[in-house]
């Protein structure tokens, strides 16, 4: 049963966007130096060889993991292989702005997906608090201008983030689904889920399948270069220990708390705090539209939380 939104489970769900913002900036700067799946790939590859240590135990043969290997085949497929891989290649093909415009689809598409696969009931103060989420996030991006919204075009990068925001959602109800009938331990995902590294770990198992047969498709179809380098090198050590292991650490304790439907509404933090952090690193002052949006994305986040 979900709890209550309490205040250190906010500050946990505030974690994987801020993250999540510098991901988006990391990828784009990236865009020339390595393919979008070959990224994904090592990216994963790296968080895997830092996991191992403290998580070797999940590949042992009477690990859990096996019997349960369907479960995590799919979350590996959705979370690991193509949530990033589809967001770095949209990032390829579209601006950074649209592809934060469909992310802030996530709420809506939490809801939806919850209801129609799930059986979850989406409440009214839900469907208020998606509403007011994003307008916050709009009003981010179109800088408090509306006019603004005219000048937007859509192109394949968006459908790009569209599936990823898609493959987001079921990613986050499967996290608290649990399909496996209770029966003996090796049968029991507990024991996986009880334990972080463990968790993530066995995801990253088949995930790294997945996300190594798109980067073998991609190297194969467009051969794509890598540029080998510092540069690239501490791209790859940011979005491995980042956006893959402490984001979604975060992002998978605050969704057991709090359910999918929930702290998707956290993640329109995301083009808020990479307008913060194009203040500090670029100087670019905040604005009174950022005050504006910081209050409708909070509130969206207040009212969803209400019972």
């Amino acid at each position: 049963m979900n709890q209550r939104l309490t205040l250190p489970t906010a500050l946990l769900l505030t974690v994987p966007p801020m993250l999540w913002a510098g991901n988006a900036v990391v990828g784009r700067l990236a865009a020339n130096l390595i393919g979008p799946m070959m990224l994904n790939f090592l990216r994963w590859g790296i968080a895997f060889l830092i996991l191992l240590p403290v998580a070797w135990q999940v590949l042992r043969p009477g690990s859990p993991l096996w019997p349960n290997w369907r479960r995590y085949l799919v979350l590996g497929f959705l979370g690991v292989g193509c949530y990033n891989s589809l967001q770095y290649l949209a990032l390829h093909t579209s601006t950074p702005v649209n592809v934060t415009l469909v992310g802030a689809s996530t709420p809506v598409l939490m809801l939806l997906t919850g209801a129609l696969f799930f059986r979850q009931r989406i409440s009214r103060m839900q469907l208020l608090g998606a509403a007011l989420s994003m307008a916050g996030v709009m009003v981010v991006l179109l800088r408090g201008d509306f006019a603004r919204l005219a000048s937007i075009a859509f192109v394949i990068g968006d459908l790009y983030m569209l599936l990823a925001s898609v493959a987001w959602a079921f990613y986050s109800w499967l996290l608290v689904d649990r399909v496996d009938r209770p029966g003996s331990a090796a049968r029991d995902p507990a024991s996986i889920r009880s334990d972080w590294a463990a968790f993530l770990m066995a995801q990253m198992v088949f995930g790294l399948g997945w996300a190594g047969l798109f980067a073998g498709g991609e190297w194969a179809l467009s051969n794509a270069p890598i540029q080998w380098g510092w540069p690239l090198a501490a791209v790859l050590l940011y979005v491995a220990v980042g956006p893959a292991i402490l984001a979604y650490r975060c992002w998978g304790i605050g969704v057991q708390r709090v359910g999918p439907a929930m702290a998707s509404f956290f993640a329109n933090l995301t083009p808020l705090i990479a307008a913060l952090l194009s203040a500090a690193f670029l100087g670019e002052l905040p604005r009174l539209y950022h005050v504006l949006a910081f209050v409708l994305i909070v509130g969206g986040i207040v009212v969803s939380s209400r019972r």
